[in-house]
């Protein structure tokens, strides 16, 4: 847990740098196409995920990686550097805590907010547009909904605004109940 708020903490200070400098360049939006293009591909690949991950890759292979990746996508040229610098720092890890980090930044500087949605199956149309209505009132700000589908939560949703957890999944009431009977 100390692993993932410090790799959180980190990608942090790491989407502030960019952000500022991607701002002063006026590259946000490609920066931030670049970065969530590199989400899908670390959510479909196995390989890119364990290639930033395991300690067993060096720096230098990890930079390879990413270099390779950002050539072939066309990334920015601001993109392309950054991942250089995050794998030669040996925090190419932290790229997904990164990403997410980046998106707030950019949604909070076009006054929208970054919302993720968790749910065991996927969601229709009508129930995207029944979360986004809900978002939109409790918030105050037109959502930017990236949906996630966990079938370890069994059933129901759970939303996470910036720091702040919405968890009616069936998973953590199951596991509330089974608390509640352990203390009768």
């Amino acid at each position: 847990m100390a692993d993932e708020s410090n790799a959180s903490n980190v990608g942090e200070r790491y989407a502030q740098a960019l952000f500022d400098l991607a701002n002063e360049q006026k590259t946000v939006a490609a920066v931030e196409a670049d970065l969530k293009s590199l989400k899908a591909a670390l959510a479909e690949s196995r390989d890119l995920k364990s290639l930033l991950a395991s300690p067993a890759f060096s720096a230098e292979d990890k930079g390879r990686g990413l270099s390779a990746i950002a050539e072939k996508a066309k990334f920015d040229a601001t993109t392309r550097k950054f991942l250089g610098l995050l794998a030669a720092n040996g925090r190419a890890s932290t790229l997904p805590a990164v990403i997410t980090a980046f998106e707030a930044l950019a949604a909070r500087a076009r006054g929208a907010v970054s919302a993720e949605v968790t749910t065991a199956l996927p969601l229709s149309a009508a129930q995207a547009k029944g979360v986004a209505a809900a978002l939109r009132q409790a918030l105050g700000k037109d959502p930017e909904i990236t949906t996630r589908v966990d079938p370890a939560i069994l059933g129901g949703i759970r939303v996470k605004v910036g720091s702040r957890l919405f968890d009616a999944s069936l998973r953590s009431k199951l596991e509330s109940l089974k608390f509640a009977l352990k203390r009768a």
